[in-house]
């Protein structure tokens, strides 16, 4: 996830996925884009509702784990939230994991692993892309597994006493943790380079706990990579 200066090169593909998604959230009447001419993201308030929302919770703080970071600067100060990985089959996960897919027309296949994260008082995840830089060690890996990450959905699972919010400093948007709430955002630029606008940061909480589940996009059926 370090910032290089060439991040990617365009492409028609995913250009054309952008487009795809970015119509169907614009004709999506729960569908707020937000006021940015750096990024395309937009936000849904109540995506799921509150019983749901507890649920997952609850599962993140059952099997939570360190979280880790795709880089070659192997910097541990850099995220310091705790995550753990959410069974796509599983009867409480499967709905919303095919539903992620559905609100944005990406095959479900296309889909990594949805990702639980929770960030105590003091944690955070400072400013990085979601996409793949083309220049790190880690890309070859990345582009047989599905290739690049064109689009991010989050949804926040709480209310967040102080702190915690998302944030894109290039962008010009800032989002406070509410529950319930639907964050998605294109990690392309309409000519399907990454975007480098879309650098974004999990705000350091402040007072409470947050608690998000993260559906990171392929521009191909996504394979764990060996």
């Amino acid at each position: 996830m370090a910032i290089t200066s060439v991040p990617g090169h365009p492409s028609a593909h995913r250009a054309a996925i952008g487009a795809a998604v970015a119509a169907r959230l614009d004709a999506d009447p729960r569908s707020i884009r937000l006021p940015s001419e750096q990024a395309a993201a937009w936000k849904i308030p109540n995506y799921l509702d509150v019983a749901t929302c507890k649920r997952l919770v609850a599962m993140i703080d059952a099997n939570r784990r360190p979280s880790t970071l795709l880089s070659d600067s192997g910097d541990s100060s850099f995220r310091t939230s705790e995550s753990c990985d959410m069974n796509r089959r599983a009867p409480d996960i499967e709905p919303i994991d095919v539903g992620l897919a559905n609100l944005l027309g990406i095959d479900p296949a296309w889909g990594e692993t949805m990702q639980g994260q929770r960030y105590a008082p003091g944690q955070y995840f400072k400013a990085h892309h979601d996409y793949f830089h083309e220049g790190e060690s880690y890309w070859p890996s990345m582009k047989a597994s599905g290739g690049q990450r064109v689009w991010t959905a989050m949804i926040f699972l709480n209310d967040v006493d102080e702190g915690g919010a998302t944030w894109f400093p290039q962008a010009g948007v800032r989002v406070k943790p509410k529950r319930g709430t639907l964050l998605a955002w294109n990690n392309m630029n309409p000519d399907g380079s990454p975007n480098t606008a879309t650098l974004h940061e999990g705000t350091s909480v402040s007072e409470g706990v947050k608690y998000i589940i993260t559906k990171w996009f392929r521009e191909a059926p996504w394979t764990p990579a060996a």
